[in-house]
């Protein structure tokens, strides 16, 4: 088990806090481990492997000039949620940095935002080079409002 996977269980589990406060504390660490990500206050729901599902609250902080959220905060929302996925799946023997992001804008980002990353174990498996994670945002009423994919390059460790 990563640590990424061993801190979310760890949280999340938490007699007590482990519902709520438990997620948001480990939200907040793995912000910190790229502060970049802090800037859209992600909220992790599901971190396991292959599927990963984050929370971009919508609020002042991540809205364009038409009270959406911003493309960008959906693109760092799927980034952060395609991150978290690499770390809890990928096979011990492997490393993977990313090498591109392919996205459509399909519908207005008027709500709060559930970005998910998801991919299939083979991928990860049999990987040598490329690796598409597949990525979306969906509205509070379930409307897709960016999708695409992102690709990583997964190689294994050096020795």
């Amino acid at each position: 088990m990563s640590q990424v996977h061993s801190l979310w269980k760890t949280a999340s589990g938490l007699p007590v806090v482990g519902g709520v406060v438990g997620k948001r504390a480990f939200s907040i660490a793995f912000s910190q481990k790229a502060p970049y990500f802090a800037s859209i206050h992600p909220r992790f729901t599901i971190i396991e492997p292959n599927h990963v599902e984050l929370v971009i609250p919508k609020r002042r902080s991540v809205q364009n000039h038409i009270g959406t959220v911003h493309a960008i905060a959906l693109c760092n929302g799927l980034e952060a949620a395609m991150g978290a996925l690499a770390e809890v799946t990928i096979p011990k023997d492997k490393r993977w940095i990313p090498k591109g992001m392919e996205v459509a804008y399909t519908a207005k980002a008027t709500s709060d935002i559930t970005c998910v990353a998801e991919t299939d174990q083979v991928q990860w498996d049999t990987a040598d080079g490329d690796l598409a994670v597949r990525v979306k945002g969906v509205r509070d009423d379930g409307t897709v409002v960016i999708e695409g994919e992102i690709r990583l390059w997964v190689t294994p460790k050096s020795k």
